[in-house]
């Protein structure tokens, strides 16, 4: 089995502060540089657990592209397909809390954006990998126009689309281009409300399957999620653990629920399979973990 991931690839800054954070002043704590990226993470999670996974993105032609790729290789992804860029790499800069809890972030995506409809549809390594995928992912960095593009070979080819909409102000962007059949859409409450204008759940999660998304998958972080059909849905408890970092979860989840799926789990065994490897990835202090594993996924729930 096989999966393109087109989205964002960037360089991700850590903050962690050792204490309560005080706003407007320094704050002692700790710092760690990283290879990040949605698209990116979830690519090198899938590889990690054994799908043959390429990754179509665009990065600079600068010293941290040429560390993204090689590191992003290293893991086992295919990067035949990334774009280089007379500009620089993309960076994600968060700060993090003593607990391990997102504050803010800052990300600098400009070199995944100049990612247009050409480089995917119009060329033809790119097209023709999409079309011979069991399943293709994309991640909101995309601009509407290239996540169009994307939709639209896919759909010729039959393949499966899993669109991750990453922030509330990148879903409102998307939301246009996913007004067609979708496999699965992975948003949090507050994306589902900016994907459908809509901010009661149960009537907006039945608007995206009125557009057409076969499956939605809530997250609701400490609280777990809900994975909805046009005939029900399931709610799907949270696996406990020692939270280091949260930084990556969402895309480690992902990327299990993809790898298991395409294994022949059911939606919602995978679900829970993604659950599992979003808490084994919190529980460290990297973006993607290390020694993630089929395995050790399994071993676990």
């Amino acid at each position: 089995m096989s999966v393109v991931v087109l989205g964002g690839a960037n360089v991700d800054l850590k903050a962690r502060s050792a204490a309560p954070l005080v706003a407007g002043t320094s704050n002692p704590g700790t710092t760690c540089l990283s290879s990040g990226g949605v698209a990116r993470n979830i690519a090198e999670n899938l590889a990690r657990l054994g799908t043959a996974t390429t990754l179509v993105t665009a990065v600079g032609s600068d010293t941290l592209g040429d560390d993204l790729l090689t590191t992003t290789a290293a893991a086992g992804v295919d990067v035949s397909l990334v774009r280089r860029r007379e500009t620089s790499t993309g960076t994600y800069t968060a700060v993090l809390d003593d607990a391990g809890e997102l504050a803010v972030a800052v990300a600098d995506m400009a070199a995944v954006e100049s990612l247009s409809a050409a480089d995917v549809a119009g060329a033809s390594d790119v097209a023709a990998r999409i079309a011979a995928a069991d399943l293709v992912v994309l991640d909101g960095n995309l601009l509407p126009a290239t996540a169009t593009a994307v939709l639209d070979v896919a759909e010729a080819a039959g393949v499966r689309v899993v669109v991750e909409p990453v922030s509330v102000p990148k879903a409102r962007r998307l939301a246009p281009a996913l007004r067609r059949p979708t496999f699965l859409l992975t948003p949090n409450t507050d994306e589902l409300a900016a994907l459908t204008g809509i901010s009661e759940t149960e009537r907006a999660l039945a608007a995206l399957h009125e557009r057409g998304a076969r499956m939605v998958w809530l997250r609701r972080g400490p609280a777990g999620s809900v994975l909805s059909t046009p005939d029900g849905a399931a709610s799907l408890a949270p696996i406990a653990g020692e939270v280091v970092d949260v930084t990556g979860a969402g895309d480690a989840m992902l990327a299990a629920f993809c790898h298991f799926l395409l294994a022949g789990a059911s939606p919602e065994e995978a679900a829970r399979l993604g659950h599992v490897a979003a808490a084994l990835t919190v529980a460290t202090p990297a973006t993607v973990r290390p020694d993630l594993t089929e395995s050790l996924v399994r071993s676990h729930l």
